[in-house]
């Protein structure tokens, strides 16, 4: 199976990484500063067990030979538009898109120029590029959920199945992954818009007075808008992310926080704006949801 990973950020490299360690035919597809970093330095991982380096297959957009049977695509979801057209040339119709992007939306984007090319992933890791564009694994959290998005896993996903199931990572082959997709955003955005409004971690957030009620707010809000956007809610699931979020002796902070906090564009819109847009759409109240997105757009327009 060739594999094309889209990016060599945090998730696309660590990803890609474990899958290329195992004799997978692996290939990044990256911009020139990445491509010329990744050539000199090759990709090197900093996890809790130690440092690894391994010299990956590259490739940049117009230098793709032929199709691929799997595209992964792990770009900020503002890159989305760009890498649809970056990776055009390396599908057939054997081809599989799996975005592992924040939110929902890019769903909707990919099918609309792919079709049933375009299959459900999301990853769990805790994970950011160092200042030498090396690949840093905070904890030893790396899972891979991944599934048709009808939930109809046919021998195509199979074949995917077992080409990840190969690498050193968790791998969840899902016959729910759209209910996976929806529960990660509601992890993510609340996340994220916690650590964004409060500039701080959760453990901060939730020892401040008013700390604890401004947590569940949020979260309410997400999950009441998502469910009336689609969502078929799974109790159990739902109570296990607010438990994570609401533990006060576990600081955590979400990707958008540390971009944020470093001056990089963020994914204010896929991740936050999408929310609001949907909830006016059916009619959900979410106050605190439009407050941290103005105030997202806010930093936006100044950086």
């Amino acid at each position: 199976m060739r594999i094309l990973i889209v990016g060599a950020g945090a998730t696309g490299g660590y990803f890609g990484a474990r899958l290329a360690q195992v004799g997978r035919d692996v290939t990044f597809l990256v911009r020139e500063r990445r491509f010329k970093q990744l050539q000199q330095n090759g990709l090197v991982l900093c996890t809790p067990q130690g440092v690894e380096k391994l010299q990956p297959q590259l490739a940049q957009v117009g230098s793709l030979r032929g199709a691929y049977d799997l595209i992964i695509l792990t770009v900020k979801s503002f890159g989305l538009a760009q890498a649809m057209e970056d990776i055009a040339p390396a599908v057939d119709e054997q081809t599989l898109i799996m975005p592992l992007l924040n939110g929902m939306r890019h769903i909707d984007l990919l099918r609309d120029r792919f079709g049933d090319k375009v299959i459900g992933g999301l990853v769990k890791i805790n994970a950011t590029l160092g200042e030498q564009g090396e690949v840093v694994q905070m904890t030893s959290l790396h899972q891979i959920y991944y599934g048709a998005l009808d939930g109809r896993n046919d021998t195509r996903l199979q074949r995917v199945d077992e080409a990840l199931r190969a690498a050193s990572v968790e791998t969840f082959f899902s016959d729910n992954i759209i209910g996976e997709l929806w529960e990660k955003w509601l992890l993510l955005s609340t996340l994220g818009a916690v650590c964004c409004l409060t500039r701080g971690d959760t453990q901060q957030a939730l020892t401040a007075d008013g700390g604890e009620a401004l947590l569940h707010g949020i979260f309410s809000e997400v999950l009441a808008t998502i469910t009336s956007d689609g969502y078929q809610p799974r109790p159990a699931a739902t109570a296990k992310i607010f438990a994570l979020l609401s533990n006060p002796t576990t600081p955590m902070t979400s990707s958008m926080y540390r971009d944020l906090t470093q001056g990089y564009d963020i994914e204010a819109d896929q991740v936050i704006g999408d929310l609001v847009r949907r909830a006016s759409r059916n009619g959900v109240s979410v106050p605190l949801l439009n407050a941290m997105n103005v105030n997202l757009q806010v930093y936006q327009k100044r950086h």
